[in-house]
C-alpha cells in the first residue's frame, strides 16, 4: 500500500450495542484483519489510502447495520501523539506478527524437514503480513531469512536425502524383502507403503527404525531416511524416486499419485492436481487415528487403492 509520509491518518469513530455480545469480537478481528491500529478503545487509524477508506467503509457499514455507530474521519495529529508515534504503533503491530512467523519457522527447522504444505501456508502469512506492514518494520527481514531457510531446506530433507543418486545399485532383487523406513510415518512413506506392496514386493515386511542413521541387515532395503536405497533424489520424493528405480513409471495412474505425493511433501509447485487436498485430508485423517505405523498403512492402503483406480479410468487426463 502506498501511505503518504505525513499524513493525514483515516480515523474510525465506533460505539457498538450491548447486543449480540459476539459483535465486539467480531468488529476487533475485522479491524486487526486489516490492520488498523487504536488510538483510543474506540478510535482506531490507519494510513490514508483509497484501499483503507474502503476497508474502513465497509467496517463502517456492518457497524450500523447492527445497530451500533460510527464515523469515518480524515484525522491530523496536532498534539499528544506525533505521526511518528502513531507509525511506531502499526511497526510494533506488524512486528509481533513477524515474530510469530520467525518462531513458527524456527519450530520447523528444529522439528525438520518441513512440509511443503506448512511451508507455503507460513509464506502466505508473511504475505499477508506484509499487506498491512505500512511503514517496513524492522521485524520483516529477520521473518525473510527464516522463511528463505526454510525453504533451502525444503529439497535438502536432511532425515531422508542421499547426496548421490547413482549410490543405488543396479539391479536391486526387490522382492521378499524387509524395508525398513523411519517410525511415525507420514505422507511419503504411507504411499511408498503401499506402493511396495502393491506394486513391488507383495510379500514385504516393513520395519521402523527411530534413529535418522540406519545400518540394514541382510535382506533389507530403506526408504524415506538418510542415505537410504530408495529416498529423495533431486528433486523428486521417496514415492517418485521408488517408481522411476522400479520401472513403474509407464503406468500414468501411478505418476499421478506420485505427482500429488510430491505436491503433499515438497509443495514447491511443481504440479497442480486438484485431488492433492484430498488426499492430503485424507492421510492426516489416517495419522490423527492412531501413532501404529503398520496401522496407518493398512488404514491407507484402501484409500490409495481408490485413487490408483479413479486414475487408470482417466488413463492420462488431468
Amino acid at each position: 500500500m502506498n501511505v503518504s509520509d505525513t499524513g493525514p491518518w483515516l480515523a474510525l469513530l465506533h460505539q457498538l450495542p450491548a447486543k449480540p455480545p459476539y459483535l465486539r469480537v467480531k468488529i476487533w478481528r475485522r479491524l486487526q484483519a486489516i490492520g488498523a491500529v487504536p488510538l483510543k478503545n474506540a478510535v482506531h487509524v490507519l494510513p490514508h489510502s483509497s484501499s483503507s477508506q474502503s476497508a474502513f467503509r465497509d467496517l463502517l457499514e456492518e457497524i450500523t447495520s447492527n445497530g451500533g455507530e460510527a464515523i469515518l474521519i480524515e484525522a491530523r495529529l496536532l498534539a499528544g501523539q506525533s505521526d511518528n508515534d502513531v507509525r511506531a504503533l502499526f511497526d510494533t503491530a506488524r512486528d509481533a506478527d513477524y515474530e510469530e512467523i520467525v518462531q513458527t519457522a524456527r519450530r520447523l527447522l528444529e522439528t525438520g524437514p518441513a512440509s511443503g504444505p506448512d511451508i507455503v501456508k507460513l509464506q502466505r502469512r508473511f504475505e499477508e503480513v506484509g499487506k498491512l506492514d505500512f511503514f517496513g518494520a524492522h521485524g520483516r527481514q529477520e521473518a525473510e531469512a527464516a522463511l528463505a531457510e526454510l525453504d533451502r531446506q525444503r529439497y535438502r530433507h536432511p532425515d531422508v536425502s542421499r547426496n548421490d543418486p547413482s549410490d543405488v545399485s543396479e539391479p536391486i532383487d526387490f522382492t521378499k524383502r524387509t524395508w525398513v523406513t523411519r517410525s511415525g510415518v507420514h505422507v511419503d512413506r504411507i504411499a511408498c507403503a503401499w506402493l511396495i506392496r502393491r506394486f513391488i514386493d507383495p510379500d514385504a515386511i516393513f520395519k521402523f527404525a527411530d534413529s535418522r542413521h540406519y545400518e540394514p541387515m541382510l535382506g533389507e532395503l530403506r526408504f524415506d531416511m538418510v542415505d537410504a536405497e530408495f529416498t529423495h533424489e533431486e528433486d523428486r520424493c521417496s514415492f517418485e524416486t521408488l517408481l522411476l528405480h522400479a520401472n513403474l513409471i509407464d503406468d500414468p495412474a501411478l505418476v499421478a499419485i506420485g505427482e500429488i505425493i510430491h505436491e503433499l511433501d515438497i509443495g514447491d509447485g511443481k504440479f497442480a492436481r486438484p485431488e492433492t487436498a484430498g488426499i492430503g485430508a485424507m492421510l492426516s485423517g489416517v495419522c490423527a487415528s492412531t501413532d501404529d505405523d503398520l496401522q496407518r498403512i493398512a488404514m491407507a492402503t484402501a484409500t490409495f487403492d481408490q485413487f490408483h483406480a479413479f486414475f487408470s479410468n482417466r488413463k492420462t487426463d488431468r
